[in-house]
């Protein structure tokens, strides 16, 4: 799942519709990660521009959905994503955050084999032994992040809550999970 639903004020705009230094939009970079990381199904989870997003970005076949509460943070956007896969057989998500382009498929790959099987899985990549993305929800989880997921706290609480069960696998040597929060200055 990925959560590109900001309306990225301090970046001048949604960030899912910057274009990274290879030529693609941040969103459709999010996509091709997870999918080259091994994931089967992809949520994109949309909300500032959404319209515009839909009409710009090559997503395949990633499922779109629209989180009309974006305004209100990350967390109502993991919700709504959560929410919807729910009604799904997913056993787990893949969690990523649209503004994180270090993060490569490599990363995901590594936290998929990771991962044991079935519902109760809960990983987050760590940098430097500090948790970051992308980030593993196993189904059993679901409920109880939904809860905790506010403003823009998204898992955080959920993972601090829970930090015995959490799973964490070393990705530095891989990845960088450094989001973009302002424009490079030329």
């Amino acid at each position: 799942m990925v959560l590109a639903a900001g309306g990225g004020r301090r970046y001048g705009g949604p960030k899912a519709l910057v274009r990274h230094e290879d030529g693609r939009l941040l969103v459709e970079r999010a996509v091709a990660t997870l999918r080259d990381g091994g994931c089967t199904r992809i949520w994109v989870v949309l909300g500032a521009e959404a319209g515009r997003v839909r009409d710009e970005a090559q997503l395949g076949d990633a499922h779109l959905l629209e989180n009309p509460a974006w305004k209100s943070g990350m967390g109502s956007s993991l919700r709504v994503g959560l929410a919807a896969l729910a009604e799904t057989d997913a056993e787990a998500a893949a969690v990523l955050l649209v503004d994180t382009p270090g993060i490569g498929p490599d990363a995901v790959a590594r936290l998929l084999a990771a991962a044991p099987p079935g519902p109760g899985a809960l990983l987050t990549a760590t940098y430097k032994g500090k948790r970051g993305h992308p980030v593993i929800l196993g189904r059993g989880h679901w409920a109880g992040v939904s809860t905790l997921a506010t403003a823009d706290v998204g898992a955080r609480a959920y993972l601090v809550a829970h930090a015995g069960d959490v799973q964490g696998v070393p990705c530095e040597d891989i990845a960088d999970d450094t989001d973009l929060d302002v424009p490079p200055v030329d």
